[in-house]
């Protein structure tokens, strides 16, 4: 099972109100063994996550089941996770984002 990730920032208090990563894809494919297969119908079952940042800053995370062709093609097309990867790890780890600080 493959599950694509994909990050977008709905909440933004930049000076113009955009995003520099708006126009391009941000896209990251985690392959799901047997035993996470639960908690991934789980994440699955909810679709999307937000986070936010107290300047105002808000991400959302998307998640969906993707073929191994799909995710071929999502790799190929997508310019990075912005170093936002934890999100993703977090979601796996504990069904939820939650920062770095409070996974310790």
């Amino acid at each position: 099972m493959m599950l694509a990730f994909d990050l977008t920032m709905p909440g933004r208090s930049s000076w113009n109100g955009a995003w520099s990563g708006d126009d391009v894809s941000h896209v990251l494919i985690r392959a799901i063994g047997r035993s996470e297969r639960e908690r991934a119908a789980a994440l699955l079952s909810h679709h999307t996550y937000f986070y936010s940042w107290p300047d105002g800053w808000r991400a959302a995370v998307t998640v969906r089941e993707v073929t191994a062709s799909e995710a071929k093609r999502l790799r190929r097309t997508s310019q990075g996770f912005c170093g936002y990867d934890w999100m993703v790890d977090s979601l796996l780890k504990n069904g939820r984002i939650s920062p770095a600080e409070e996974e310790a």
